[in-house]
């Protein structure tokens, strides 16, 4: 009797392990083989959704198999509006994608210019940002550099900007502000644009002619006094 109850023993030892590994196959090919069903994007401004799951591949909501991280991270960076791109996956179905796109400098020739120093192809009709209303080609990359270091919202305060070396200056430049104040800089000054809002409400309502190129004082339009910025 002994010997019979330890060969039942022996079967119910042989017979668990191998129903938790049917089991757990049997998850794995579920968790495998079930579609996307949830795609949650973030951090997009000028792409859409749409645009992002389009060129993730993901319109047709693929299985778990099929959606490898490395290659959806692949063909996102492959747009020229995404410098970068973070992706999770969820056991549940549900995939997180996080952009980090390049951002809007101007327009030049036509042409939006990113900050990765692209010119593409203003598709998404972006007209927020400055227009350049003159030839740049030669100091272009050191352009594009020193004004991705603008603050966003000072950049969308600005309508044109106009190339004007001089003798002294060969990277001088003019901006011509939306709420009509002149502001004079060089690209190795370029960061004291920031202080925009600072020194326009120093004038008080009053328009004038900013110089941030040397000297850091405003003219004021139809009066003969200087205010020094500090």
């Amino acid at each position: 009797m002994a010997t019979k109850k330890n060969k039942k023993k022996n079967k119910k030892i042989i017979i668990i392990p191998i129903l938790l590994l049917i089991i757990i196959i049997l998850l794995v090919v579920y968790i495998a083989l079930k579609p996307i069903t949830n795609i949650y994007i973030s951090g997009n401004n000028i792409l859409s959704d749409k645009d992002i799951i389009t060129i993730s591949k993901l319109d047709n909501y693929p299985s778990f198999l099929n959606t490898y991280l490395i290659k959806i991270k692949d063909r996102l960076l492959k747009n020229n509006y995404i410098k970068n791109a973070k992706i999770n996956r969820k056991l549940s179905g549900k995939i997180y994608i996080h952009i980090d796109e390049y951002k809007p400098i101007c327009i030049y020739n036509d042409n939006l210019v990113l900050s990765s120093k692209n010119k593409v192809v203003n598709k998404y009709n972006i007209d927020y940002v400055p227009y350049v209303i003159n030839n740049i080609d030669n100091i272009y990359d050191k352009f594009v550099e020193q004004f991705s270091l603008l603050d966003t919202d000072i950049l969308l305060k600005i309508s044109q900007i106009e190339y004007i070396p001089n003798d002294v200056d060969k990277e001088r430049f003019i901006l011509y502000m939306i709420d009509s104040n002149y502001v004079y800089t060089t690209l190795s000054k370029i960061e004291k644009v920031n202080k925009y809002n600072l020194i326009i409400n120093e004038l008080e309502n009053k328009k004038g002619i900013i110089y941030l190129d040397s000297g850091d004082y405003v003219e004021i339009k139809g009066w003969h006094n200087i205010i020094l910025i500090i």
